[in-house]
């Protein structure tokens, strides 16, 4: 520890408890404990997950800053937080309250404070190798995704997240933010934007504003996400803000004129913009219930309502959320087509949340869809893929998405415990056709290709497995206590389906037993299934069809069982 330069206090009152940052302990205290270090970055709170929610507020000179709900440690600790006292340090006298938990608790004799950021941090077993994911706490949707190009060539993928920093189940939502070179090794940076008073942080988009159209300089990186905010009535009111960076995504500063779009809608977010060429404007699409609305701005601050889509098309099993519209080619044919992504909860194939998608025309005014309104087209067919939104400004033109791999049947109940949730991996997006019928295909990003190291004779934690097909096949990944998944490609059905019903752990919910089943859309002859410590993903050979499906083995697989004419080879992924 290092010397001891501001004393911490800890009063544990019968109504609530005090942190309070001063000189002396005072007086009126029933128990106060001393946490030293003070001059330690982080206070790190101890949480158990079955407590209810506590209140922890931070106060600078009397005045609110933040608050958040915090499962504070009754009986045990099942992990640490970190709450950042930087921001706050300079704002006067300090104090970190605690309401709503037992005087007697143990997170008061539990509290630590000093830098470390890896303070009590365990390598879980579920923790992916190669899928990005938190180092702590819960993540959700992918948010305010871009490319940055770098002077040397090499450029930086931003990629933030719904984020609650203070526990692994839903709440307190952030935008927590990672960077990386090569979609594959991504490094945590300092959240990207905190609550405020319009309320928490929900999903949104980022672009990177070339000519500098919003006034805050050209590159800009340019936010737009949802707040939303609790009223007397019991319904939150949720709105549309902007915030900019000027130094390439590293820190955010709001627009003080927010928020740039409002409704009295219930379910209205998911901001998701572009700039569209064709009219000179930008274009912003959002979910409205179970509708997308379309706007139009010549600069990112104020918009113009230009229409609405979806009220007789696809799946309405549930709320639509985080929507996306682009302009793709069509494999083979030298067109191209519009598509807009529409993610639903619930109301997926196999239950819970999923991607369906709509391809058609966009004249930066109205979508227009070909297909009838009853067709229902899904991006990827497993139980685990949702919030798919792709990157803007991406290299070559490409439109390379990422999906929150969870579904919200059983997100807040997987088996990990100092984080949860994972995002797939980074996916390639194009159009091809079957039919009469347009549809989206899907390729592993080709980063994932620099990673094959030599082949080898059985399965790793973190590897792909390139399997040749001759017919109908049965694929079954396996380890040594009878744990497995099967996968079946039906040459006849033209259908490939996994079973996880025997995957490992799968009592924690109901709903997570199952069998996905997937079209393929013509003859498969080659598989690609990456596998990593909580997951498998199956691609066809020609991107045709996607399944992503989480797994909680209680030991790796190691083997791979063939049946039919089919054959494996398995590449380690070199990380």
């Amino acid at each position: 520890m290092k010397k001891l330069l501001m004393t911490i206090v800890l009063t544990a009152l019968s109504t609530g408890s005090v942190c309070e940052a001063q000189t002396v302990v005072p007086q009126a205290c029933e128990q106060s404990i001393v946490v030293p270090n003070a001059t330690g970055r982080y206070l790190w709170l101890p949480i158990e997950e079955s407590a209810p929610e506590g209140k922890v507020q931070v106060i600078t000179s009397g005045i609110l800053q933040a608050e958040h709900n915090v499962r504070m440690a009754r009986e045990k600790v099942d992990y640490y937080v970190p709450l950042d006292l930087q921001p706050f340090r300079q704002q006067g006298v300090l104090k970190v309250c605690v309401q709503n938990v037992p005087t007697g608790s143990i997170c008061f004799s539990r509290l630590s404070q000093n830098d470390d950021t890896q303070f009590a941090l365990k390598d879980e077993p579920y923790r992916p190798l190669y899928h990005h994911a938190p180092l702590r706490g819960w993540m959700n949707d992918p948010n305010g995704m871009f490319y940055m190009p770098g002077t040397d060539g090499q450029g930086t993928w931003n990629l933030c997240y719904q984020y609650n920093p203070y526990g692994s189940m839903w709440g307190n939502m952030h935008w927590g933010a990672s960077t990386t070179s090569d979609l594959v090794h991504w490094q945590s940076q300092p959240i990207a934007l905190a609550p405020d008073v319009w309320g928490t942080i929900f999903s949104g988009s980022a672009v990177i504003d070339h000519e500098g159209t919003a006034g805050f300089g050209e590159g800009a990186v340019v936010a737009i996400y949802t707040t939303s905010r609790p009223t007397p009535f019991g319904a939150d009111v949720q709105a549309q803000c902007i915030a900019y960076s000027t130094d390439g995504g590293r820190s955010f500063t709001k627009y003080e004129h927010n928020p740039v779009i409002t409704s009295d809608k219930r379910d209205f977010r998911d901001p998701k913009v572009f700039w569209n060429a064709d009219i000179k404007r930008w274009n912003l699409i959002l979910a409205a219930g179970q509708e997308m609305e379309i706007y139009s701005s010549p600069n990112l601050r104020e918009w113009t309502f230009e229409s609405r889509f979806g009220s007789e098309y696809g799946a309405h099993g549930g709320v639509w959320e985080c929507p996306d519209l682009m302009r793709l080619p069509v494999r083979g044919t030298g067109e191209q087509k519009w598509m807009l992504i529409c993610n639903i909860n619930p109301g997926g194939p196999f239950g819970g949340s999923a991607t369906q998608y709509f391809v058609g025309q966009f004249d930066g005014h109205r979508f227009i869809c070909e297909s009838q309104p009853e067709v229902t087209k899904w991006m990827d067919y497993g139980k685990d893929h949702y919030a798919t939104v792709t990157f803007d400004n991406a290299p070559r033109g490409r439109r390379v998405a990422i999906a929150w791999m969870s579904n919200w049947q059983y997100a807040n109940e997987v088996p990990t415990r100092q984080f949860r949730s994972a995002n797939s991996i980074a996916r390639d997006l194009f159009l091809f056709r079957d039919g009469t019928e347009t549809f989206c295909g899907v390729n592993p990003a080709e980063e994932m290709l620099a990673l094959r190291g030599k082949p080898a004779k059985q399965l790793t934690e973190a590897c792909e497995v390139v399997v040749s097909l001759k017919g109908t096949s049965e694929i079954t990944l396996a380890n040594a206590k009878g744990e497995e998944v099967v996968m079946k490609y039906d040459d006849k059905a033209r259908t490939f389906s996994m079973d996880r019903r025997k995957s490992g752990e799968t009592a924690f919910s109901e709903a997570f037993p199952c069998v996905t089943t997937a079209p393929t859309h013509g003859k498969m002859r080659e598989l690609r299934i990456f596998i990593d410590r909580c997951s498998v993903e199956a691609f066809d050979g020609e991107g045709r069809m996607a399944m992503t499906n989480l797994v909680f083995p209680t030991e790796p697989y190691k083997t791979i069982r063939l049946t039919g004419k089919a054959k494996a080879t398995v590449y380690p992924l070199s990380l």
